[in-house]
């Protein structure tokens, strides 16, 4: 194969790595034979700068035409995070629920008042005698990065918030948490000051990826048997999860046709099968401290 630049989501540009694309296929559950396939495929329509968006749409067609639904459905977890949007609630939502399945107890949009201000937590987690602040920051594309004016604000809200008179108000540590990447600065100052990130890759192996991965708590969005109209309907209803349509009268109940719900039960239970014991994220598991 000759040599090709494509277009990253960020707008740089870089060489197209077909082990890179491989090693997603892989990740999903495509078998070789598909794999190398859908290879050959996008190979062959690779055109100089091509973006990194179309690849992944192509890839991710022919993953529906070679393979069982729900190994697409794996493929697309990232984007279907983007589809939890527009706003940021459903996403604050569903990282309550990762964090859950890793042992913390969780709540969303708590009012809090610090030593010097009252502050809205997007999601408060509480973990063997530590309360941790989370800062979650939502984008709806691909190119969209966290950068240090976001980490500036969340350190210094939460360590307002560390020394609120009360002690019910306090936390012990604050997290900025983000669907896609951080910039260098944001990174560089994280480092620095001591602040925890997330990711989406972030910390290499320890980001949020892993954090699905490993617990299978993924998003309703990533079902691929659902139509966008019925994952509206059901994230407005506060379902987020894949897993919380396993139940044949949840889909009833929201207006999903009889003839569809087997296979949208199949999908969901290959989501949500257990795969690995469900690592204990700390603290340092999963952020960033210096």
């Amino acid at each position: 194969m000759s040599y090709v630049l494509i277009t990253k989501a960020d707008g740089e540009r870089e060489p197209f790595d077909p082990h890179k694309l491989n090693a997603s296929l892989l990740h999903a559950g495509a078998s070789a034979p598909a794999r190398e396939h859908i290879l050959e495929r996008i190979q062959k329509e690779l055109r100089e700068g091509m973006r990194t968006e179309d690849i992944y749409s192509h890839a991710f067609e022919y993953l529906r035409e070679e393979e069982a639904p729900a190994v697409a459905a794996r493929y697309s977890v990232k984007r279907a995070i983007f589809a939890l949007g527009p706003s940021g609630f459903p996403f604050e939502q569903f990282l309550g629920e990762v964090l859950r399945a890793h042992g913390w107890r969780t709540k969303t949009g708590v009012a809090m008042t610090g030593r010097c201000a009252p502050h809205e937590v997007d999601v408060l987690a509480e973990k063997d005698g530590r309360r941790i602040g989370i800062e979650a920051k939502f984008h709806n594309e691909a190119g969209g990065k966290t950068d240090i004016k976001d980490a500036l604000y969340v350190k210094a809200r939460f360590e307002d918030l560390a020394r609120a008179p009360e002690s019910s108000m306090r936390v012990d540590e604050g997290w900025l948490v983000t669907n896609t990447r951080f910039t260098r600065n944001a990174i560089r100052y994280a480092r620095c000051s001591n602040l925890t990130l997330l990711g989406w890759d972030y910390p290499m192996n320890r980001g949020l990826r892993t954090m699905i991965e490993t617990a299978r708590v993924h998003p309703l969005t990533a079902l691929t048997t659902l139509h966008d109209g019925e994952k509206r309907q059901l994230l407005e209803n506060n379902i987020v999860l894949c897993k919380s349509v396993q139940a044949k009268h949840v889909l009833e109940e929201y207006g999903v046709k009889p003839a569809r719900i087997p296979a949208i039960l199949e999908e969901a239970r290959y989501l949500c099968a257990p795969e690995a014991t469900v690592s204990q994220f700390t603290p340092q598991a999963v952020g960033v401290r210096a």
